[in-house]
């Protein structure tokens, strides 16, 4: 009897493991794009890396959203991520002062807003800090 429930819980510890190396397995092949490519992939899941070369939040702007913009400063920016102001006290330090300047991967569904690629990100766990 005791063989019996031994078995069983070595099938199921080694289901578990099996999965663990498969999540694993697919967390590592994650592709990493670059900004100015991100059109390329409108849809889709990605993580997309770059330099936050501006940032604004807009207060009084109807859902009070941060506007990190990566390569280019506002204009030109080659990429947007959008935190919306919901969002914003899931963040220790203000995101447009704790990003600016900083490279960062950002990782959810690529979109697009007047022809430009952006990921909005409702939780920190989404953006990296690239240390460098």
């Amino acid at each position: 009897m005791w063989r019996g429930r031994i078995k069983g819980q070595i099938i199921i510890l080694a289901t578990i493991l099996i999965l663990s190396v498969i999540a694993t397995a697919a967390e590592q092949k994650k592709e990493v794009i670059k900004p100015k490519d991100a059109l390329q992939y409108v849809g889709q899941v990605k993580t997309v890396c770059g330099k936050v070369a501006s940032t604004f939040f807009a207060g009084r702007s109807r859902g009070r959203p941060t506007f990190l913009n990566l390569d280019k400063p506002y204009p030109n920016q080659t990429f947007t991520v959008v935190i919306w102001g919901r969002d914003r006290g899931k963040f220790e330090i203000p995101p447009e002062v704790l990003f600016m300047g900083k490279e960062i991967c950002i990782t959810g569904r690529i979109t697009t807003y007047r022809g430009k690629p952006q990921i909005t990100v409702s939780d920190p766990s989404q953006i990296t800090l690239i240390e460098k």
